[in-house]
């Protein structure tokens, strides 16, 4: 299974970042081996419009099953349920503590956008 993490950096130990459509870049965990790999947001960074949306297309083309992100949009998760991609928020300062907490079970799965468009 492929676990994205939205991230202010390219390590483990960088901060999460809280924005999912303008995270700086996303760590993919393949839960199957391993690894993971950085996945630039540069793109949608500073879109005009649409950022979310673009970057769950991204997850999405990549086999992301599981997103956990500080806060999610309405129309970013929209496209996630569409895709299948669940969505897990927290306030854990880093990458590797929000990957720990969706792994021992401190996460539960929202059912909708917690913050406006264009937050």
């Amino acid at each position: 299974m492929k676990i994205a993490v939205t991230s202010q950096g390219k390590k483990l130990e960088d901060p999460l970042d809280p924005r999912f459509g303008r995270a700086v870049s996303f760590l993919v965990f393949d839960t199957e081996t391993n690894d993971f790999q950085v996945v630039d947001n540069a793109p949608n960074l500073n879109a005009a419009q649409g950022a979310g949306i673009q970057a769950a297309e991204s997850l999405s083309r990549l086999g992301v099953e599981t997103l956990i992100t500080g806060h999610c949009g309405p129309k970013a998760f929209r496209v996630l349920s569409a895709a299948g991609i669940k969505v897990f928020n927290t306030d854990a300062p880093t990458v590797a503590e929000a990957l720990e907490e969706y792994r021992s079970g401190k996460l539960a799965e929202t059912n909708s956008a917690d913050v406006e468009s264009h937050w």
